[in-house]
């Protein structure tokens, strides 16, 4: 349990009570260069998952590697060397944000695609289960192990195979947009989308195999702005924020 349970605990009820929350990578790094790992930044996030961790929300994670390296940003490397170059950044996430939802008093594992077992548990789905149920955060990191695959993909099937109620997108804006917000002041938010739309307008917010496979499942996805204060909590207690993707009605 983390500091402050009294005082958090009560005062909310959540609607989900298993999550995948899905961090880029640059959600771990430094505002200003958005390349490396800010023990500040971390230390918030990690502020974040232990306040809905004490609502009762069992939570999992998936962070990508984006602010060490991205694979697609290296065509000189063969794709399938890059993209297992890509899978190491994101071990090196995940063991930061261990260290600091440690720090707050979460007890936490990592478990990875990728055998590393000197720093991680091997991905084992029904062991994974089993630390949720008993209050621990999972943090999953090398992505599915295999190249040609995303982060977003391996989030959304390590939230089918565990069990989650709802996948939460945490991005640097706050939902989708009909187009770019920073590059036009004209794009509108979107409030609700169903599954396909989001494929066929190509909404760049998630990759294409991974709404798929949400939306073969039923699985919603909540798209919302991760730096905000309480954003987090929100999203499992159902307030509207951000864009919900879903099914049709």
């Amino acid at each position: 349990m983390s500091e402050g349970q009294g005082a958090t605990e009560g005062a909310v009820r959540p609607l989900y009570h298993r999550v995948l929350l899905k961090l880029s990578g640059d959600a771990l790094a430094p505002l200003d260069t958005g390349y490396g790992i800010s023990t500040k930044q971390t230390s918030m996030l990690a502020r974040e998952i232990a306040d809905v961790v004490d609502l009762g929300v069992q939570t999992a994670v998936v962070v990508g590697g984006g602010n060490i390296f991205r694979g697609r940003q290296a065509p000189e490397i063969d794709r399938q060397q890059a993209d297992y170059i890509g899978m190491l950044p994101t071990v090196m996430n995940a063991l930061a944000l261990q260290d600091a939802l440690e720090k707050a008093h979460l007890p936490t594992r990592v478990q990875t695609a990728i055998q590393m077992a000197q720093i991680a548990e091997p991905y084992i789905p029904l062991r994974a289960t089993r630390h949720l149920e008993k209050g621990r955060v999972v943090i999953f990191a090398a992505g599915l192990g295999v190249p040609f695959f995303s982060t977003d993909t391996a989030a959304a099937q390590r939230a089918l195979e565990i069990g989650a109620q709802a996948l939460l997108k945490g991005t640097k804006v706050d939902g989708i947009y009909t187009a770019d917000p920073n590059l036009d002041s004209t794009a509108k938010r979107f409030d609700t989308l169903e599954y396909l739309d989001v494929l066929r307008e190509r909404y760049k917010v998630m990759d294409a195999t991974a709404v798929s496979l949400c939306m073969e499942n039923g699985l919603p996805i909540v798209v919302f702005d991760v730096r905000e204060s309480g954003n987090v909590r929100r999203a499992v207690s159902g307030e509207p924020i951000g864009t919900l993707v879903h099914g049709a009605a």
